[in-house]
């Protein structure tokens, strides 16, 4: 026999039964057995939504943030996406959640403002801060330990994961030209903003996405406000009425964020690998729902205008200056509710003056410039 054959078979033999040894029986320096290899277990999460079944922009944002963290975790950890109503109702979210019913809920924080009007902060509040500057407050200004302080006391962990930037003011059947216009104005709209046109004389309310084209389509309201240009368009609320106003811009919802809410006993099951991955997919996706947004409404308003004939209209000077002055009292009093609320109402205060004066100077200066050279499309 050659003896190089005899010499590389021998180690070869020895070198298969080594590494067997690794893996079954014995550490690496032969001392004995060493742990088994363990296999990662596979665990699906139910996550319930508040948004209609197959709707772009916001529904897309929950189904991205299940599938980001499915790729990143080579699927060992997958995430079952229901839509309002197919579990539980749209506005029952956080208690199936709180409860554990549900995993986990994406949806917006002002839907749960019954639980504590702080809720509000973290999704948007009238003339409070834009998308940018609610992240600058999230992650850098204290706003996200306040959040998780909040959400903590009914067993969640929440977290930012999506947003729709600048919303748009809302349809109406008629023409909003005075305050007087609003009085006695059946509208849907939610969280505080609903409370300034309460005050300004309307009669609002919070219906879930799924129930206002009906109630629009039956005239149980008059106005509804919903996202922006896109996702508005996608629910067919410019079919309601001809002719049908389009009012700009969103007083109530400069930047509305969208959140991830965990059961915190399922939250503080998973391994820190695990949670890591799911905060930085809700990451990406509040960047990339921004992005889509901002894309998306630019080319839908264009459609509802020149092929549609909605008329657009911007509310009148003298309105927002009310909606304004009102929203201030009304924010300031959700603020008394208790003692942590009042701590994120400093907060939001202290970073909405932050963002004001670096706005200024940066993007509302810019925007003010760049404004000459074009032609706004209501004009």
């Amino acid at each position: 026999m050659d003896r190089r054959k005899l010499v590389g078979g021998a180690a070869l033999v020895a070198g298969t039964a080594a590494l067997a040894g690794c893996g079954e029986g014995s550490n690496s320096a032969g001392e004995g057995p060493a742990a088994p290899a363990v296999a990662r277990k596979k665990r699906t999460l139910k996550m319930v939504t508040t948004w209609p079944k197959g709707l772009p922009g916001l529904g897309a944002a929950a189904e991205r943030v299940a599938k980001r963290v499915s790729d990143m975790t080579d699927g060992t950890l997958t995430i079952k996406v229901y839509a309002a109503g197919e579990i539980v109702p749209a506005f029952e979210s956080f208690d199936a959640v709180s409860g554990g019913t549900a995993d986990m809920y994406h949806g917006a924080e002002y839907y749960w403002q019954g639980k504590s009007k702080g809720f509000n902060f973290f999704t948007a509040v009238p003339f409070g801060l834009t998308a940018n500057e609610n992240n600058a407050w999230f992650y850098h200004g204290g706003g996200l330990p306040l959040w998780e302080e909040l959400s903590a006391k009914f067993n969640i962990r929440a977290m930012p994961a999506g947003n729709t930037g600048v919303q748009s003011g809302g349809w109406f059947r008629k023409e909003i030209n005075t305050l007087d216009d609003l009085k006695s104005l059946k509208i849907r709209m939610p969280g505080l903003g609903g409370e300034v046109m309460r005050r300004l004389g309307a009669a609002a309310e919070a219906l879930p996405g799924p129930e206002i084209y009906p109630a629009l389509q039956q005239n149980r309201i008059e106005a509804a406000e919903w996202v922006g240009p896109w996702n508005d368009q996608a629910l067919g609320f410019h079919q309601v009425a001809d002719p049908i106003y389009y009012y700009v811009p969103g007083f109530h919802e400069p930047g509305a964020t969208l959140a991830l809410g965990v059961n915190l006993d399922v939250w503080q099951s998973l391994s820190d690998s695990e949670r890591a991955i799911i905060q930085n997919a809700c990451m990406a996706e509040d960047s990339y729902d921004l992005a889509e947004f901002n894309h998306h409404n630019a080319s839908a308003l264009d459609n509802l205008v020149t092929q549609h004939g909605v008329q657009l209209r911007r509310f009148s000077d003298e309105i927002i200056a009310e909606m304004k002055r009102v929203s201030e009292d009304v924010i300031k009093e959700a603020a008394q509710e208790d003692e942590l609320t009042g701590r994120i109402y400093e907060s939001f205060l202290a970073a909405r003056k932050n963002g004001m004066a670096w706005g200024v100077g940066s993007d509302e200066a810019y925007m003010n410039a760049r404004r000459t050279a074009f032609k706004p499309l209501e004009q």
